[in-house]
């Protein structure tokens, strides 16, 4: 698809996913806008991008602020005249299960629920006064099975795949799609933190998980939202995308004993 010229917002885009996102855009002539509270990592994907030839800014936005959503994506439709895109890829990770407290709660909720609510709304209309457009909110895997001590983490990504095809439903009639991407295990910094950076001692464990027998790259789930959001998707709204290598596909037990991994690639 031609991207030119067109301007996708993509918020939590300082590090992983939604840098990813972000470039993906970018580097096929968008003009990308990352939202991030993390200002030194948001700028330097920024630069690098425009020392790369590309088209990108960088916004400082706090999602779980609805005013200052609002305000700054009006902002960026006065600067450039429009808005095409929106991918949310912002996420707090908090994971709690029996300890969790009042403020866990607001936290998680205020980022991966409302914060995706406050983005939505804050894009309507600059893409209904364009004509339409396209929008993106990750889940995870987590929406769709019970894990150790994850109730706020599982319970938002449950409650994204919901809203977001009731966003679906609302946004028709003005030619704006939304869809959904569940990821599985994605080699991000959070998860690289979860494995000390070790990857070739984590991935074998984590992989078996997988029907692929890996993690995947931030880029290829960066590929699924851009084809979501391209024209080859005019007639997917209201749907998850799974980018999880066949995660969801599987049992409890995963691919079984993990000596079935030795001499895999």
């Amino acid at each position: 698809m031609d991207w030119n010229n067109k301007v996708a917002i993509v918020t939590g885009a300082a590090s992983g996913i939604g840098a990813a996102t972000a470039r993906e855009f970018a580097l096929g002539g968008a003009i990308a806008v990352i939202f991030d509270v993390n200002e030194a990592g948001g700028q330097q994907v920024a630069e690098q991008l425009r020392a790369e030839g590309a088209k990108a800014e960088f916004r400082r936005v706090d999602v779980s602020d609805a005013d200052l959503c609002h305000a700054t994506v009006h902002q960026v439709a006065e600067q450039f005249g429009r808005v095409d895109f929106l991918v949310n890829c912002a996420v707090s990770f908090i994971a709690k299960g029996l300890d969790v407290t009042t403020a866990d709660w607001e936290r998680s909720l205020g980022v991966n629920v409302r914060g995706y609510a406050n983005m939505v709304q804050a894009c309507f209309e600059p893409m209904k006064a364009v004509g339409g457009g396209a929008i993106v909110n990750t889940a995870s895997i987590s929406a769709h099975v019970a894990q150790q001590n994850r109730w706020t983490y599982n319970a938002c990504k449950g409650a994204i795949v919901t809203m977001s095809k009731c966003q679906a439903l609302d946004l028709a009639p003005y030619h704006i799609r939304v869809n959904i991407i569940s990821p599985g295990w994605i080699w991000t910094p959070e998860v690289a933190k979860a494995a000390n950076g070790d990857r070739a001692k984590w991935e074998p464990i984590w992989g078996r998980y997988h029907m692929l027998r890996r993690l995947g790259e931030p880029r290829e789930v960066a590929r699924a939202a851009l084809f979501l959001c391209s024209d080859d998707a005019s007639f997917i709204t209201g749907t998850e995308l799974p980018v999880d290598g066949g995660y969801l596909g599987l049992g409890s037990e995963g691919l079984g004993d993990t000596s079935t991994f030795a001499g895999t690639a």
